[in-house]
């Protein structure tokens, strides 16, 4: 009996061992809405064991039948569920507005988006523009409210003019401040020719929060009066080391063709014009045979993963290999990011490592020459003849040979590193040490190798570029936070210093050897007649600042931001060598009153009020407030000292001034008012803000020439005191997204921008910013700066026709009798009043699809290409041209291409963005659920159709020559064109 009774014992906790044993719980984590809430945390309570959902919601975890598991996400409550036994387990998270808010990045840390008073957009990864990028203001374009992000060209890798809130500078210092992971990035260039933020790897990037506002920017005082953009990238999450895997393959192609003569209708039209046809016999489409379909690859590795409260990590290597449409056109990037936070003495002290490393190999065709023989070349002369390519007429190269002999390559080295532990010194008080450094190398070569067959190229170039720059910030800060009661607050004490080394030397070499070697590769010897010219700058830039913010909530209803930063620079007079920004800015959480606590159909409503002021030195050179002086033997310069000196070779160098001191210069100073509601109905179905903004730049910085002529320079670097740049507008921005069903929901929304720019009290009748280039051409202003109208306002004659000579007519406005300069008129700005963009994205079970859509109007765009090519004159000698050339029957072939308003068109249009179809596998359904977390399948369009009335390649476009260093807008000469691009994606976690 004894031995039955201990028998069946051993198989009842045989029983219960099995019972009890640990099996694989698996559901799905979605929001109140039904939507997935892929990267959900799932742990296993009061262990280590944890999980996170893929990218439809699902997981899988190995737990007890006791056990509890904690399931997160942020931006919504956490939630703990028993498993009772239970295999399948479906949460359902509902949105918490404390925990979402903290997903906003501000300067110097990180704040609720219910506390947050000043305007800020945040843009998330999952919510980037899809398709081939190579740097962040790709994945931003249309994304947010107040916004305008438009390429230079369709280069791989082009650089863009990002603008927030409109321009509120002369010169080059628009682009806004850029922070990654609290470094703050230099905007000197790195030595490459494309965009200088080409280093990063796109898919390390987490998401992107743009502060807008002086309110949000004010913290980082002197640079922010462009706004600034916070870059933070990818982090390891606590709980089950993650890896996944994505492949790209793209193929671009020319998007748009300009409609110039073909060669059936180029026989007709030169002999129309009186022109002599010199007909090769031939049917060419050049604009066909010097591009290509463009191939472009990218793979992406990363893994991730940590201990809870321990150490988490991200690292990642990346590889992407661009190619342009034209040949020799190509960006290739091998990059690696290493992500590290470590914790110890109970999260007390905290270190976080953030290391990037990138090589950018940048190959740039003669974009311009190549984009004038695909418009002008004689679409009858053949490709090649007898197996080489044909020799053209007029000293004319072979768009062929000159990709032969071409080249234009730069390598550029990079690395940004920065390591920043934090100690928790008493409860709420926290002193944070930031060190970071940006080290890049670039080397650059352009050269054109001898070509005998033509006089003018016989003897070829080499132009070598070696530039270092180098970046260093140190930050202090301390941040003391409490909450007692009804009354919270943070308080931000900091300061900062930051160097950035600027070097480079460029060597100008001439006449080598025809020899099938490159000349790089090649020993040139300076001679007399063909001398070896070194042109060395070295720039050193010091900035200091001191800076402090409080933070007060009462509530949580009634908000105060108050931010007060010193900066001082080496670039400014000893007598305003700091400049003061301070800011204060109210918030209402109104939704938080109880006369809408209870609300069904308003969630969220906050109104916010900001004044501030932010200031700017970009685009100032290093220390212009100093004198300067260089070496000069020219005019009277110089003395004969020497008796026996015949020849001016012979006299030493005197000493002349460069640049004259100006103690008084300062800081350019932006004033910005805004006034913004948020708002979110219906269970948040419904989310959006209207912001209404006032800026007022003040203090613009020109090296101006000067009113007094007894001076030893002709210009000096100075405040215009009296001159305001203004801008003013209205921003938009709306979603809604809903369930249809269980397997069917969408989202649709998007942003608007109404702004007006306005120069007012200018002591200058215009100052330009963009002018013409070529023969007969050079110098003559198409736009600038006026008093009373936009930034970029278009400066010219009205075109009104064709006189009974066969020459231009233009519009005498004064009425003398006389068309001089004084007949020039306003003419509409190369800056747009209105930009808008909207999506849509559509869910059903594992099919997703995206569409994103971009535009702005208001603007007008000079076609400088029009102007430079299509002519009756050069359709007389054989040059090919569009019917925009014949419009006027009795034009004479004489006739000149003046600037007049007859070359400037609308720049209004409407952009397919990107357009996203995605398939997501499960696992589960192939049996591999064991290895792989999800697979998924996409094809991607980009640019695929754009509606607008501009006749050039794009109507995003901007490659204008700068005058003195003042920025050019709206300007299009012989632009490398945009692609379209078809993707296909893979990407795969484990």
């Amino acid at each position: 009996m004894k031995k039955l009774k201990f028998l069946m014992h051993f198989c009842l906790l045989g029983f219960a061992s099995v019972m009890w044993a640990q099996d694989n719980v698996s559901g799905v984590v979605t929001d109140e809405f039904g939507q997935p809430l892929p990267g959900s945390t799932v742990q296993v309570k009061g262990t280590t064991n944890g999980t996170t959902s893929d990218f439809d919601g699902n997981f899988v975890i190995n737990a007890e039948a006791t056990d509890v598991l904690i399931i997160s996400y942020l931006g919504y409550s956490t939630q703990e569920v028993a498993v009772n036994g239970r295999a399948t387990i479906n949460v359902e998270l509902k949105e918490d507005a404390t925990q979402l808010d903290d997903v906003v990045v501000v300067g110097y840390g990180t704040q609720k988006r219910s506390d947050v008073t000043g305007s800020i957009s945040s843009v998330k990864s999952e919510n980037f523009n899809k398709g081939v990028v190579a740097n962040p203001g790709q994945l931003l374009q249309g994304k947010v409210a107040g916004v305008n992000i438009t390429s230079v060209s369709g280069e791989p890798g082009a650089s863009q003019n990002i603008v927030i809130r409109g321009i509120g500078s002369f010169r080059s210092g628009t682009s806004p401040l850029f922070v990654i992971d609290g470094f703050v990035i230099d905007n000197t260039t790195t030595g490459v020719g494309s965009n200088p933020l080409n280093f990063i790897n796109p898919q390390d990037i987490e998401s992107m929060d743009v502060l807008k506002d002086a309110s949000a920017a004010a913290i980082y005082g002197a640079r922010a009066a462009n706004g600034v953009i916070v870059i933070t990238t990818k982090k390891g999450k606590a709980g089950k080391a993650e890896m996944n895997v994505s492949v790209t393959t793209a193929f671009a192609t020319l998007a748009n063709k300009i409609d110039v003569f073909s060669a059936d209708e180029f026989r007709r039209q030169v002999p129309a014009v009186g022109g002599t046809l010199l007909d090769g016999g031939a049917n060419t489409d050049w604009q066909d045979e010097l591009t290509r379909t463009g191939v472009s690859k990218n793979v992406n590795f990363s893994m991730s993963g940590g201990a809870p409260d321990k150490f988490t990590y991200f690292a990642s290597v990346g590889v992407d290999d661009q190619q342009g449409t034209f040949a020799n056109s190509s960006l290739k990037r091998y990059s690696g990011r290493l992500n590290l936070n470590q914790k110890a003495f109970d999260g007390k002290l905290n270190v976080d490592l953030n290391l990037t490393a990138s090589r950018t190999l940048n190959n740039r065709p003669d974009a311009s020459a190549t984009v004038t023989d695909m418009l002008e070349l004689n679409p009858t002369i053949p490709l090649y003849t007898n197996g080489s390519p044909t020799l053209l007429n007029d000293n004319r190269l072979n768009p062929l040979v000159r990709n032969d002999l071409y080249l234009d390559e730069s390598n550029s080295n990079r690395i940004l590193a920065n390591i920043s532990p934090s100690v928790e010194i008493i409860k709420g008080l926290v002193y944070k040490l930031s060190l970071g450094v940006d080290y890049s190398s670039t080397n650059r070569d352009q050269q054109r190798s001898p070509y005998a067959l033509l006089e003018d190229l016989n003897q070829g170039y080499l132009n070598s570029w070696v530039t270092t720059n180098e970046n260093t910030q140190i930050d202090n800060t301390l941040t003391y936070t409490f909450d007692k009661g009804e009354h919270s607050a943070t308080i931000l004490v900091g300061h900062s210093y930051q160097e950035v080394l600027f070097q480079q030397k460029k060597f100008e070499l001439e006449s080598f050897a025809d020899n099938d070697i490159d000349p790089r590769y090649q020993d040139q010897i300076s001679s007399q007649e063909f001398p070896t010219s070194l042109i060395s700058t070295a720039e050193k830039n010091e900035l200091q600042s001191f800076f402090g913010r409080l933070n007060y909530g009462y509530q949580d209803k009634y908000l105060l931001t108050a931010t007060m930063r010193a900066d001082g620079s080496s670039k400014f007079g000893a007598n305003n060598k700091y400049g003061y920004f301070p800011s204060v800015a109210l918030g209402w959480n109104i939704s938080k009153e109880t006369f809408l606590a209870e609300s069904d159909v308003v969630n969220n409503l906050k109104l916010r009020l900001s004044w501030g002021q932010t200031g700017n030195q970009e685009g100032i050179d290093n220390k212009v407030s100093l004198a300067s002086y260089t070496d000069s033997k020219s005019d009277n310069d110089t003395y004969p000292l020497d008796d026996s000196a015949t020849t001016l070779d012979g006299y030493p160098f005197g000493t002349v001034p460069a640049r004259t001191a100006n103690p008084n210069l300062k800081w350019e100073v932006a004033t910005q008012t805004n006034i913004g509601l948020d708002f979110g109905l219906f269970n948040n179905k419904i989310t959006g803000t209207v912001d209404y903004f006032n800026k007022v730049s003040t203090d613009v910085v020109l090296f101006a020439n000067r009113v007094d002529p007894i001076q030893p320079t002709e210009k000096i670097w100075t405040n215009l005191e009296d001159l305001e740049i203004h801008n003013s507008g209205v921003e938009f921005a709306l979603d809604y997204r809903t369930m249809i069903g269980s397997d069917f929901s969408f989202n649709i929304g998007g942003n608007a921008t109404f702004i007006k720019n306005e120069v007012t009290d200018s002591p200058f009748a215009i100052i330009t910013t963009g002018s013409a280039q070529g023969a007969g051409q050079t110098g003559a202003t198409i736009n600038g700066y006026l008093n009373n109208e936009a930034i970029g306002t278009f400066y010219m004659k009205e075109f009104i026709g064709i006189g009974a000579d066969g020459l231009n007519e233009f519009r005498d406005v004064n009425g003398d009798g006389e068309i001089l300069d004084d007949d020039r008129i306003a003419a509409g700005s190369a800056a747009p009043d209105f930009t808008y963009a909207f999506y849509l994205n559509f869910d059903y079970k594992n099919f997703d699809l995206g569409f994103n859509f971009n535009g702005v109007s208001g603007n007008k765009i000079y076609n400088h290409t029009a102007m430079s090519s299509f002519s009756k004159g050069q359709l007389s000698r054989n040059l090919n041209t569009t019917d925009f050339a014949i419009q006027f029957l009795d034009e004479d072939v004489s006739n000149s291409n003046e600037v007049s308003t007859r070359y400037l068109e609308d720049g209004a249009y409407l952009r397919l963005n990107n357009a996203t179809l995605g398939y997501t596998l499960l696992a589960s359904k192939i049996g591999l659920d064991k290895y792989v977390g999800d697979i998924r399948f996409s094809l991607t369009g980009q640019n695929l159709f754009t509606i607008t009335d501009y006749t050039g390649y794009s109507p995003e476009v901007n490659t204008g020559s700068e005058v003195d260093g003042i920025q050019t807008f709206g300007i299009d000469r012989y632009t490398y064109p945009s692609s379209r691009t078809i993707l296909f994606g893979l990407n795969v976690s484990f």
